[in-house]
């Protein structure tokens, strides 16, 4: 679709900006400037009920509470959450269904088992799971986020900005919807309202590095160089192991014209990342040699 997305404030200047050649590469290398790896963990997320981090005491804690609430569903609800965060998906699946079962009209458990079959790649049955949980409760906003992610992932943009509208209307507090809509502007080239969410996504969740990364790709793409570094080097200070971050921030030093730092943030990804093709041939642009030390600040 080539058509502009409508953004949420009507006064606001349209702008289409083309990304630049070396930043087309680093974004198709990286999987695109619309897919900035890493979940953002914020105070009001996709799992509200996912509270608890996922340690086997913390589940064996829940499992206790399930055991003594054996047709409670917000017991099998919750501890779902968190076997979901834990990455034990076929677990939590049968904690979700369970609940459903319990309660039939039980929207978060809809919206939790939507969020396993989005992650592993279900999308069908996550949008009807999602689609559910709306029709129990429109003023869900989680369910509206996780269907806007499907919808963004099905290259369905004008569905998915709804969706993210809806969802920080309903919860103005929410980190994700702001970083989710920032992709989408961003997968679109409209850099300005990208930015923008972006930096309310930061302003809400500080110590994230994604909306920082995200952020620096769309200063990078309207040429705002030095933005971009600020937000790179950021980004690396709270994510010190993003193979992403270091990369984007030597691309960033590297049309500043700091070749040092350009050379020691492609060495530090390559340092995680030995076999990563972009950075060794950022690392190789800018003129940089093995065994050589480099300052990255």
């Amino acid at each position: 679709m080539q058509s502009k997305l409508t953004p949420p404030c009507p006064d606001c200047a349209r702008r289409s900006l083309r990304l630049s050649a070396c930043i087309v590469l680093l974004a198709a290398a990286l999987g695109g400037c619309s897919t900035v790896n890493g979940a953002l963990s914020t105070g009001a997320p996709e799992s509200e009920d996912a509270a608890y981090v996922g340690s086997p005491a913390n589940i064996e804690s829940l499992t206790d509470v399930v055991r003594r609430n054996p047709n409670d569903p917000q017991a099998y609800n919750m501890r779902g959450s968190v076997l979901g965060e834990s990455g034990r998906y076929p677990e939590a699946l049968a904690d979700f269904n369970k609940a459903i079962t319990l309660d039939p009209n039980y929207a978060q458990a809809y919206s939790n088992r939507g969020l396993v079959y989005r992650q592993t790649g279900k999308i069908d049955l996550a949008l009807a799971d999602y689609n559910k949980a709306l029709s129990i409760d429109p003023n869900y906003a989680p369910a509206y986020l996780g269907r806007g992610m499907v919808y963004r992932q099905e290259k369905k943009p004008l569905q998915a900005l709804q969706d993210f509208n809806k969802a920080i209307a309903l919860r103005p507090d929410n980190a994700e919807a702001y970083y989710n809509r920032g992709l989408l502007y961003q997968s679109k080239h409209q850099h300005s309202f990208a930015i923008d969410d972006f930096t309310t996504a930061i302003g809400l969740t500080q110590q994230q590095a994604a909306p920082y990364i995200a952020r620096g790709l769309s200063y990078m793409a309207i040429n705002n160089y030095k933005d971009a570094a600020s937000d790179l080097d950021a980004a690396v200070g709270i994510e010190p192991q993003s193979v992403q971050a270091w990369i984007s921030r030597g691309l960033a030093y590297e049309r500043l014209g700091d070749k040092q730092k350009a050379a020691g943030s492609y060495a530090r990804a390559m340092n995680i990342d030995q076999n990563n093709s972009v950075a060794r041939a950022g690392f190789q642009r800018v003129g940089g040699k093995f065994g050589e030390a480099y300052q990255t600040f």
